[in-house]
């Protein structure tokens, strides 16, 4: 979440704050360096490594590894690529616009600017393919799925509607075209299979879930009837069964994907007898004969769970995460602080906040709220978030024609002769001490 071009709270100098892939940990960008948390325990929040150096608005570390990819305010059009716990830089790259996002996984790092995106080999860094002429996409909105198998980038197909493009950045070849919204989209998030994506509007009432690389509509969430707001972010539970959403107000909503919900919504309830029975029957026939908007609304999800946050009208970034082994939901606001949420996995409801960390240095200690409730833990051990078997949905489909590869024209300068060798992203040895630079 950049929080460089908003005015902010001035009770915090955060500029940048999000989750890794695996939400493992939090890295922060501040006005006067970066820190990355780890998010294994509760009762505090342990710093993995902490910088003090110029203003830096993006911050994305790979996994639980030692590479950052980093992006300052003095400087918005050059990524830094590091190895932190070596002090070294691995290399850079110049680009002809501002950097407004950086994803990366195992495979691809992908640099988002307001009309291109760059596609990187992360073995070497070298850019593989460029997108170019995007529809204007100001506030840098992409998702890159984690999965080695469903390697997808998805991304804005327009400004105007709702389009959803999906990229296959293994093959360098478009996929599909997911007409997700009637408004143009504010918020993308794949599932850590990369098989599901969620999407919102910037109208925020519906959430929908869709399947890849087909782009079956899966679910539909509404989220609320009253305002229109704006969606932060949207976050999947490990297992895909739970999808977190956060907004610029005070709640935060997490549906739960039951693949059965659409089942027994199209058989007949047997016993729904008597006046109440009538009653339900008969609202579902006349929906049929409802405007189409009407229709949808009554197939909408409801929330499973919510949260309270103690401010509203800020910008935040939600997660779903398994942490000492219980379901957790976190949010890290604008206001400087990690709220972390005790979630009900069977009977959702009102989530209780535990404790809430102060992420910027600025005065403000962490505390545990005053509250009776106490750790749930799932109901036997070993299971999934959801502490329910996994039903994957299969997807399939005929991808759509792909687009011819782009060579690299002007756009990315630097990087020349960065031979990082065969890298390994799952130890401390990952990348070799190396100080290329290019200007």
């Amino acid at each position: 979440m950049n929080l460089a071009s908003l005015s902010g709270d001035q009770q915090s100098n955060l500029l940048f704050v999000n989750f890794n892939q695996d939400c493992s940990s939090l890295a922060v960008g501040t006005k006067t360096g970066y820190k990355l948390f780890s998010l294994n325990s509760v009762e505090k929040l342990d710093s993995i490594y902490e910088q003090d150096c110029e203003d830096i608005s993006i911050v994305e570390r790979l996994f639980s590894s030692s590479l950052v990819a980093i992006v300052s305010l003095s400087s918005p059009r050059k990524l830094e690529v590091c190895h932190f716990k070596k002090g070294t830089e691995i290399c850079n790259y110049s680009y002809s616009n501002s950097i407004l996002a950086v994803k990366l996984n195992r495979q691809r790092l992908i640099v988002c600017l307001e009309e291109s995106l760059y596609i990187h080999n992360i073995r070497d860094m070298k850019v593989l393919h460029t997108i170019r002429d995007t529809p204007p996409n100001p506030n840098g909105l992409c998702a890159l799925a984690i999965s080695n198998d469903n390697c997808y980038l998805a991304y804005p197909g327009s400004n105007q509607i709702g389009e959803v493009q999906i990229f296959d950045t293994i093959n360098l070849r478009a996929v599909t075209m997911i007409p997700a919204h009637d408004n143009p989209l504010a918020a993308l998030a794949f599932s850590h299979q990369g098989n599901k994506l969620a999407t919102a509007s910037e109208k925020g009432t519906v959430i929908r879930v869709f399947s890849v690389p087909d782009g079956q509509k899966l679910f539909e969430f509404r989220r609320g009837v009253k305002r229109c707001v704006s969606i932060n972010s949207l976050g999947f539970s490990t297992d895909a069964l739970f999808l977190c959403a956060s907004s610029n107000t005070e709640t935060v909503h997490i549906f739960k994907l039951d693949i059965n919900m659409k089942d027994k919504m199209a058989k007949p309830q047997e016993e729904s007898q008597g006046w109440m029975g009538y009653f339900n029957q008969a609202l579902k026939t006349s929906a049929n004969y409802l405007p189409t908007p009407v229709t949808e609304m009554f197939n909408q999800g409801r929330s499973f769970a919510t949260a309270r946050l103690p401010n509203s009208g800020l910008r935040n970034v939600c997660a779903l995460s398994l942490i000492q082994k219980i379901p957790r939901l976190l949010v890290a606001s604008q206001d400087g602080y990690l709220y972390i949420y005790n979630i009900d996995p069977n009977e959702g409801g009102e989530c209780t906040l535990i404790r809430q960390h102060r992420l910027d240095g600025q005065p403000g200690e962490s505390h545990t709220p005053d509250s009776t409730a106490h750790d749930r833990p799932l109901a036997q051990p070993g299971l999934s978030y959801s502490g329910a078997t996994r039903r994957d949905i299969s997807t399939g489909g005929t991808p759509a024609e792909s687009q011819p590869y782009q060579e690299l024209e002007q756009g990315a300068v630097g990087g020349e002769d960065a031979d990082l060798g065969r890298l390994r992203l799952d130890d401390d040895n990952e990348f070799p001490p190396m100080t290329h630079k290019s200007d």
